[in-house]
Parts: structure tokens; C-alpha cells; sequence
């Protein structure tokens, strides 16, 4: 079965982390360009945007509502009903040329998020992973090895976690503990080119399948638990940079994509949304109260 993307905002956005909010009813997004966290329905009514200081990379829904922003160089805590925004934490020790780049909350509660080399030529593989939790304590897990920290996702029973590196190409899986966090055994899972989708933005469906924007080839890419490609879903924008699934079943897929890109698309920067054959899994809230 095919599946049919449509433009849900269009815009030229620098779009990236769409996060479902079920009790609002709508879906959260940044857009690095302007920097701002957005918010739409899925009909595609009831925009809203919140300013941020700086580059906005990824976010992450709390329990208490609230969001947590990453910055390059810190994380924010954004009061949507009020647009309030506060300092949680500042990252510390990451070398000048480094900044926050995609991130997730855990089924531990906590929020993931990864730094990436923003150098354009001579990249150097010295982003890291971390851990933030509720109450602001940030643990570096991962030390360095990697050059764009991406794909975090988790399986439906919390027990796997998947990372990817944009530019390595490559993704790995790791065991999990919910209750503890801690990340062990990585195994590389699979290892991608320019013509099949470096591994940008992912997300997990029910069936323990992972769900990876192919941002080098404008596509979709599903893998198996073992790491087999098992379908390819063109996006019909140029560089889809995340996918997430949203709505009350957790059955549409809504994909940030970026804008002008070298031989692109009028829709490139658009946010997308497409219906699905299955379901996602549901992505935790960060512990903050």
C-alpha cells in the first residue's frame, strides 16, 4: 500500500521535531530559520508561534505542558500558555564549533538530545549524547564519536533505543532501561547512502518498526527490528528532516521538511501529513513535576 503525502502548512519553514500534544489536539514544531516553536492543528488550523533567543533543534513535551527547547548551547523551559520562557540548563564542555541538535523524551522521562559538529567542510565526529532530566541535571552518555547526532526513537516495549549519525551514514540500536536510562550493548543497525536517505528525524510505530526521514532523497524509509529496509515512502518535498506519528490514533504521519534546497520543490520547507496503515508509539512526556 502506497501512501499519499498533502501539505499540511505551507511555509517556508526550517522544519524539524514535530512532537503530538494528545491533550491540546495539535502538533509541536520548530523552525530553526526564524527560531520559533510552532504549533497547528491537524486540519491545519490554529497556527500559533513562539519566538526563541536562538536556534531552535528539537523539543520535548512535559507532563506539566510545558516544552523543553534545545538552543545551541542550552536547554529552555517554554510555558505555552503564557509564552514564558526560562534557562534550565547550559551545556557544558562541548568544543566552540558544536551546537544541540535532535532530541526526544525517553520512557524513562527524561529528554535526549544530541550535539553535532556545525562545521561544513572537514566535519569532525565530536557530538556527543545526553541525558536531561526534570529537574535540569544533564549526563553526558554518549562521549563524542559521532558527527550529527540524530534519529532517537524508542520501541513499543521502551527496552531499545535507536540513534543515528546524519552524516556517518549510519544508525544503531542500544538495549534500554526505562527505569534507569541507562543505554548498553550498541549495535549498528544499518548503514546508509546518499541515494537510499541519510538518517535524519525518526519515530517507532506499534509493530516495533523504525521510521527514518531519508533527508539526502526525499523519503520515508521503514525498517524492520533487524534492520532490513522494508519500504520506502516518497514525501514529495526535497529533504524531509522528521517524521511523527500524530492524532487520536496515532495513525497520520506528519513530516518537517527543509526549504531551498539545491534543485528543490515550491513545497520544500512545507510541513506533510500523510494517513497510515498502522500506528505509532506513543512517545513519553519528560518528567517535570
Amino acid at each position: 500500500m502506497g501512501m499519499k503525502f498533502d501539505v499540511l502548512l505551507s511555509a517556508a519553514l526550517k522544519g524539524e521535531s514535530p512532537v503530538w500534544d494528545d491533550r491540546r489536539n495539535c502538533v509541536f514544531f520548530v523552525d530553526m530559520g526564524k527560531p520559533a516553536v510552532n504549533s497547528v492543528r491537524l486540519d491545519g488550523s490554529e497556527f500559533r508561534s513562539w519566538p526563541v533567543p536562538e536556534l531552535a533543534g528539537s523539543i520535548g513535551l512535559g507532563e506539566s505542558g510545558n516544552l523543553i527547547v534545545s538552543q545551541p548551547k542550552s536547554l529552555l523551559v517554554l510555558n505555552p500558555e503564557t509564552g514564558r520562557l526560562r534557562e534550565l540548563v547550559r551545556v557544558e564542555g562541548e568544543p566552540p564549533e558544536n551546537r544541540l541538535n535532535d532530541g526526544k523524551t525517553g520512557p524513562d522521562g527524561a529528554f535526549w538530545v544530541g550535539s553535532m559538529d556545525t562545521k561544513r567542510e572537514r566535519r569532525e565526529s565530536i557530538g556527543s549524547l545526553f541525558r536531561v532530566t526534570g529537574d535540569g541535571r544533564i549526563t553526558r552518555v554518549i562521549e563524542r564519536g559521532m558527527f550529527v547526532s540524530n534519529g532517537l526513537a524508542w520501541s513499543p516495549d521502551h527496552l531499545t533505543m535507536y540513534h543515528s549519525d546524519s552524516a556517518g551514514p549510519w544508525i544503531n540500536r542500544y538495549d534500554f532501561s526505562p527505569a534507569t536510562g541507562a543505554v548498553t550493548n550498541p549495535t549498528r543497525f544499518a548503514e546508509l547512502s546518499e541515494q537510499a536517505g541519510r538518517p535524519d528525524g525518526a519515530a517507532c510505530d506499534i509493530e516495533g518498526r523504525y521510521w527514518s526521514a531519508g533527508v539526502s532523497a526525499g523519503v520515508i524509509n521503514v525498517f524492520s527490528p533487524t534492520g532490513a529496509i522494508l519500504k520506502t515512502y516518497p514525501t514529495e518535498v526535497t529533504a524531509p528532516t522528521m517524521p511523527a506519528f500524530c492524532g487520536e490514533n496515532l495513525d497520520y504521519l506528519v513530516v518537517t521538511s527543509l526549504p531551498d534546497r539545491p534543485n528543490g520543490r515550491d513545497i520544500d520547507g512545507s510541513l506533510m501529513i500523510a494517513k497510515t496503515d498502522t500506528r505509532g508509539a506513543p512517545v513519553s512526556r519528560w518528567k517535570d513535576r
